[in-house]
């Protein structure tokens, strides 16, 4: 078994978790049907952009109904030693926000354009209500990053 590198500061991972937010493409997204409904959980990609993730899927692919239907979602980004996890609230956004920049921004980060795939595609804003991330068991205790939508304080 492998030693555990030291944990690292608040600061050095709130840091770390900006640029894998800003860096990485895909996610776990996971949400339930409404009124306690089944969990479903997908992967897609994702974009970074003004503090929310943005991610889009077909209209009728189970979690975009549940995102509608409840508007409630977690995500995983990360392999599972490396791992940020956000909980957010999550809206559809309306298609006068789904610029043409905007568009060529997602397609950008996300390697495929859902304007171009065929089919009825819906675009998701997630804003984070809470942030956590840690490597190693040794993180554990320090692993909120986030909580009710406001980045806690580092030093």
């Amino acid at each position: 078994m492998s030693q555990a590198a030291p944990a690292r500061s608040a600061k050095q991972r709130r840091q770390d978790t900006i640029d894998r937010l800003e860096r990485d493409v895909d996610a776990w997204v996971a949400t339930a049907g409404p009124e306690g409904g089944a969990p479903y959980m997908m992967p897609l990609s994702f974009m970074w952009r003004d503090e929310c993730v943005y991610v889009s899927t077909r209209a009728t692919n189970p979690v975009a109904r549940n995102l509608v239907a409840s508007g409630q979602v977690h995500l995983g980004i990360g392999p599972t030693r490396d791992v940020v996890h956000i909980t957010g609230r999550c809206e559809a956004l309306p298609a006068d926000e789904v610029t043409e920049e905007f568009g060529d921004a997602f397609a950008a980060q996300a390697g495929f354009d859902p304007r171009r795939d065929g089919g009825a595609y819906l675009y998701f804003r997630i804003r984070p209500l809470r942030i956590q991330a840690w490597r190693e068991a040794n993180e554990l205790a320090g692993r909120d990053l986030m909580r009710d939508g406001v980045w806690l304080e580092v030093d």
